[in-house]
């Protein structure tokens, strides 16, 4: 089962990295795959240490994605070096235990060492779920067929309509115009309708 979750590390100047990740577990270990180039690698590498951020504001994983926005506040983690999410419901502090290089998706096995609860949740939301998804797509745009990807978003946006709070429809807002940009900057190289699709 994988997780989808807000990954927070800093970098050894103290700068903060934020960045939605799929999060799995094997027994006590979380287990991360970032692909490569990644700054929250680097900083894991560097810092041997991250946090697991568990939040509802679908806004953060679609202001990363599409860089509408990614300052989000933080505030330093209480046992590892690193920072976590001002907001978030809850965080699991991590250190690395294992690191397995592969030249294209390193494997990350890190150890639990502290959890911290901050806010109750009050309950799943279609819209925000929605919002995930569209996430996702969005940063796999550079390899997804265009017609899978309106299919797709055309079948989210029904829980778009029916459940969006405010937050919801901002993050889809930023997602959607995401890949009508996407698609104006294939267009704008000369692609052909054949070569829009295939990406």
């Amino acid at each position: 089962m994988i997780h989808e979750t807000i990954v927070t590390t800093a970098a050894c100047d103290g700068r903060p990295h934020i960045a939605p990740m799929g999060a799995r577990y094997e027994d006590d270990f979380v287990i991360l795959s970032p692909f490569r180039p990644s700054v929250t690698l680097d900083n894991i590498v560097a810092s041997r240490a991250a946090v697991l951020n568990f939040t509802t504001d679908v806004r953060i994983f679609a202001g990363c994605v599409t860089h509408c926005a990614s300052d989000w506040p933080t505030v330093a983690a209480s046992r590892v070096a690193s920072i976590r999410l001002a907001a978030s419901l809850a965080h699991a502090e991590l250190e690395l235990d294992e690191l397995r290089d592969d030249k294209e998706r390193p494997v990350l096995r890190m150890k639990c060492v502290h959890r911290e609860n901050h806010a109750p949740f009050t309950g799943f939301n279609r819209a925000q779920a929605a919002v995930v998804e569209g996430a996702i797509l969005v940063s796999r745009l550079f390899m997804l067929p265009a017609d899978k990807v309106d299919r797709e978003m055309a079948y989210l946006q029904i829980a778009i309509d029916k459940t969006a709070g405010e937050v919801e429809l901002t993050a889809w807002g930023w997602l959607t115009a995401a890949i009508a940009r996407h698609r104006e900057s294939l267009a704008s190289s000369g692609g052909s309708a054949a070569e829009l699709t295939a990406h």
